[in-house]
């Protein structure tokens, strides 16, 4: 991270993670239901730096389960009332997820898994992921 409290304002205020503990200014712990930390932002080696080059050795991407569909819709809305842009909106037949970047360009994809039991399966049992456009109407109908 470049900036905690712009980080801040990305993890906390717009996807609702909460502060566990600050270590030092340099460092602060986040976490959902109260778990110790989910995750850790610090500045230690990156305080003012330019985000890392897209076409590089790095973290692709974080992946953020929510337990509901209307808990992934409400994060929708936030972010669309935070005038905070998608990058994509996929269905993968298994789960529906918001595609985006955090402040310092780290991918981060917002996602809820359908049961199981929803899953699309062809007549030999295997797994048939998809990728096709997420309805984001249809999930924004989940908070209205």
């Amino acid at each position: 991270m470049a900036d905690i409290e712009r980080a801040l304002t990305f993890y906390r205020d717009i996807l609702g993670f909460e502060i566990t503990q600050w270590y030092g200014s340099s460092a602060v712990f986040l976490s959902a239901g109260g778990y110790h930390h989910h995750i850790g932002l610090n500045t230690w080696y990156s305080k003012g730096a330019a985000p890392a080059p897209e076409r590089s050795a790095g973290l692709f991407h974080l992946a953020i389960l929510y337990p509901t569909r209307k808990d992934l819709a409400a994060v929708l809305k936030q972010l669309i009332d935070a005038k905070y842009a998608l990058t994509g909106a996929s269905d993968h037949g298994v789960s529906e997820a918001l595609y985006l970047n955090d402040p310092d360009g780290n991918g981060v994809e917002l996602y809820w898994d359908r049961p199981k039991e929803e899953w699309p399966f062809d007549a030999a049992g295997n797994l048939q992921m998809i990728t096709e456009a997420l309805d984001l109407a249809d999930l924004l109908s989940e908070v209205h």
